[in-house]
């Protein structure tokens, strides 16, 4: 109960957090995009993604080397790791407004928010790059070919991560677009039209 009662108290002191997913296949310009959004609309970023890797990173930890298998693998992380992550860098930020980059992936990190934090947010909308798998694949061996240190940007990894995001978060996306909350943005553009598209969904927010 450790976990549920430091989301509680994290909520109680601040007003409701506004929180925009962002989702999109490996390599459909998460990061740079986002990084976009903050400079102009002053969110917080935090990537699922990112918050994995430092984890796995860190000598003492208990999850690392979980986490190193899931993501050689290109499957997805337990939940309750995931969630545990983000809510202790919200909780150690004093912003308001997150950028929530690469989550939920499934349906099982769905419940997990649902269940911990969901409604103690105010989700505003997913933001949805969508990318070819070409696209997607062409940009991840780039960005590996120049040396970004990530262990899944091979063709064996991205294929794995590409399935498992067609098979885990597209009807994610499918459940959001449900409730009108999904604003999809074509993603296989240049960087400078796609953040063009994106600057028209946040302006007024």
């Amino acid at each position: 109960m450790t976990f549920f009662r430091s989301v509680y108290r994290l909520f109680a002191t601040m007003s409701k957090p506004q929180v925009v997913f962002v989702l999109g296949g490996p390599g459909a310009g998460k990061g740079t995009q986002c990084s976009n959004i903050v400079s102009k609309f002053g969110f917080v970023h935090l990537s699922a993604g990112d918050l994995l890797r430092a984890e796995r990173s860190k000598p003492d930890s208990m999850f690392g080397e979980l986490i190193d298998s899931h993501i050689k693998n290109g499957t997805i992380v337990p939940v309750e790791i995931t969630c545990k992550l983000i809510q202790n860098a919200m909780e150690a930020s004093a912003a308001s407004r997150f950028l929530i980059d690469g989550f939920p992936r499934n349906k099982d990190n769905m419940i997990g928010w649902d269940t911990t934090i969901g409604d103690q947010v105010d989700l505003l909308f997913v933001l949805f790059l969508e990318c070819s798998e070409n696209v997607c694949i062409e940009r991840c061996m780039k960005r590996g070919a120049a040396g970004s240190g990530r262990a899944d940007d091979n063709l064996e990894s991205l294929k794995k991560r590409i399935v498992t995001f067609v098979n885990d978060s597209m009807p994610i996306i499918e459940y959001f677009k449900e409730k009108n909350l999904v604003k999809r943005v074509e993603a296989g553009k240049n960087a400078e039209d796609v953040w063009s598209d994106i600057i028209e969904l946040f302006k007024n927010i």
